[in-house]
């Protein structure tokens, strides 16, 4: 589990600090046990009336404890509800490095401070923690009984997400657990909360989490995902899961989507900003193996020209040896050795140093030689080398995208001129379109790719006939508000440079059909975006090209799991010259807790 970053006191606001200064604002004062129990501390709000002040002997008995991480404590829960859905009856008693000295069971007096713990940074968007901090409290007996786990399931989780505050916090707004699913969430704050039979959405990452379903039925992939296809439903039955139990007796269980844990998943709800809110399992079901393997596409045929579109994911030769080769395997035997092969995030030959270097040919050797090794074609590759520190990503790592292709299968056609900083541009020599230049970058001067990749063009030729391969990876969401943000709808800031790239690219792509209207053009790669995004539309604008992923039956329009939800990223769309497009999404990474990427492949077989 990661740890989570170091709490403060909680920051009086301008006004109340400047009140307090004057005199005019006072110190507030402790309230009594018998004025104040767990529920009137959480309050019927995200924020606590209560914040800030001095809390004594509030009752609870304790359901769990947090015994690692700098971020450790233990969670109470009141054994007498109040009678009002919107408050919780438990909080989180923070004591920071110090491992408290109770156990499961204890019925226990706390004193404290009540603060608001924002995962993450207040700035990041999430949703807060209400807590006690600066905790003492006394033992009153032990071996108590726990309350009943709350059971998260299709009945009690509404079908509706969040309340929308028009883009502003919904902390003022009064929670109603029985219309919103983040205020139902919300209302069992730290509470114990159970899944029966969930099914896993999203595989074990290296932190030791997962991600699970209450709802079993809702918005499910062919495979056994969670499916995203519209910003009106992000699947408000995900919910993370971690766990309390020690690894060394307990291993966290390596699970797949599609796999299950079996029985009953129980313990707090919290909640971090890597996630949203999260069982802290103190019981955890077992793992049913469930999940699907992984696909192979088939070859394409002697007439059939195959373009792939795979980020690698930080690809650079000081990358492991086993993650080539285990891409290589993936490209030859999950792929069937496609024709062309659009790259994204190939790094420089010394990966993540930031120095000047921009070359990739190390690093495209280093592949090219593991796919040979794996019976693979000898591919060769055409790129452009990236304005040092000019396209985003990790820091020195200067990535691109690049083409791999068969020279056995189809050929590239070289027009000198390309670099990093000329625009390619469309000319038309006896009545067809060509390049200025091949490879070439598409309009890299304009603003909208600062700090991203620029796409890039390359003619090629398959027999006999010319083909025009755009490859792109458009900005990430970096900067975006996540679902379970406190602003709702959360606002998605990134989207305006994707939707300007896919201008650029959907102008671009308008030049080669106006020089032939029957231009063959395939458009691939990372667009960091949705089938049903403004950037989407955006690029398909004019009907100039065509999403393929929107040609597949619905539950299979995913190749990235991202917080439990399946959806789409990587893209292929062809242009109208190019309607017999047989087009597969080849799930061999993104559903498995073992992946040489976290994105799946994607290939496309088209008869120029």
């Amino acid at each position: 589990m990661p740890l989570r970053a170091p709490r403060g006191p909680v920051a009086l606001t301008a006004v109340a600090a400047s009140a307090l200064a004057a005199g005019l604002l006072a110190v507030p004062s402790s309230a009594s046990a018998a004025e104040v129990r767990i529920h009137d501390i959480q309050g019927s709000t995200r924020i606590s009336p209560l914040a800030g002040q001095q809390v004594s002997d509030v009752p609870g008995t304790v359901t769990a404890i947090r015994a690692f991480g700098s971020s450790r404590g233990f969670w109470i829960q009141d054994t007498r509800p109040d009678k009002d859905a919107a408050t919780s009856e438990a909080i989180f008693v923070f004591t920071g490095s110090t491992t408290p000295s109770v156990a499961v069971g204890d019925s226990v007096l706390v004193s404290g401070t009540v603060t608001e713990y924002y995962p993450g940074g207040k700035d990041a968007g999430g949703q807060s923690l209400t807590e006690l901090s600066k905790a003492t409290w006394t033992v009153q007996s032990s071996g108590n009984a726990l309350p009943a786990a709350y059971r998260l399931d299709p009945a009690t989780i509404p079908d509706r997400y969040a309340p929308d505050a028009g883009g502003d916090s919904i902390e003022g707004l009064t929670l109603r657990p029985r219309s919103y699913a983040l205020d139902r969430y919300e209302s069992l704050e730290g509470m114990r909360v159970s899944v029966e039979n969930a099914p896993v959405v999203g595989a074990t990452n290296t932190y030791k989490e997962l991600w699970v379903t209450a709802e079993p039925h809702h918005q499910r992939t062919a495979r056994g995902g969670a499916l995203y296809s519209s910003y009106r439903d992000p699947n408000a039955g995900r919910v993370k899961v971690v766990s309390l139990l020690p690894y060394a007796q307990h291993p966290f269980p390596v699970a797949d989507v599609g796999d299950a844990l079996t029985g009953t998943t129980a313990g707090p709800l919290d909640y971090d900003n890597f996630g949203g809110y999260t069982i802290a399992a103190t019981a955890m079901g077992e793992l049913a193996d469930h999940g699907p393997r992984r696909e192979t596409t088939r070859k394409q045929k002697a007439d059939e020209l195959s373009i792939a579109t795979y980020n690698v994911e930080n690809l650079s030769p000081k990358t492991a040896q086993s993650k080539f080769d285990r891409l290589a395997t993936g490209l030859v035997e999950h792929l069937a050795s496609p024709d062309i092969v659009a790259l994204e995030e190939v790094q420089d030959d010394n990966g993540a140093t930031n120095d000047s270097v921009v070359s990739a040919d190390a690093t495209l050797k280093k592949l090219t030689d593991a796919i040979k090794t794996a019976g693979g074609p000898a591919y060769e590759w055409r790129q452009i080398n990236p304005v040092d520190d000019q396209d985003g990503g990790e820091p020195g790592g200067n990535i691109r995208v690049a083409f791999l292709y068969n020279p056995e299968r189809v050929s590239f056609t070289d027009i000198p001129g390309g670099d990093s900083t000329t625009p390619v541009k469309v000319e038309k020599k006896d009545g067809k379109a060509t390049l200025s230049a091949s490879p070439g970058r598409i309009d890299p001067a304009n603003d909208v790719w600062k700090a991203s990749r620029k796409p890039l063009v390359g003619q090629f030729s398959f027999r006999g006939h010319p083909v025009f391969v755009v490859a792109n990876h458009f900005n990430s969401k970096g900067g975006d508000q996540g679902l379970d943000s406190r602003f709702q709808p959360p606002a998605r800031s990134s989207e305006t440079q994707r939707t300007g790239q896919a201008t650029a690219v959907n102008t671009f792509v308008k030049s080669l059909l106006n020089a032939d209207p029957k231009t063959s053009v395939v458009v691939a790669g990372d667009l960091n975006d949705y089938q049903f995004s403004p950037a989407l539309a955006e690029l398909t604008k004019g009907g100039v090209l065509t999403d393929l992923v929107t040609r597949l039956p619905k539950d299979e329009r995913y190749g990235y799991v991202y917080n439990g939800n399946s959806q789409v990223l990587d893209h292929i769309l062809t242009s109208s010259a190019l309607r017999r497009a047989d087009y597969d999404i080849v799930h061999i990474n993104a559903e498995f807790s073992d992946q040489s990427s976290d994105h799946d492949p994607q290939v496309v077989r088209v008869r120029p």
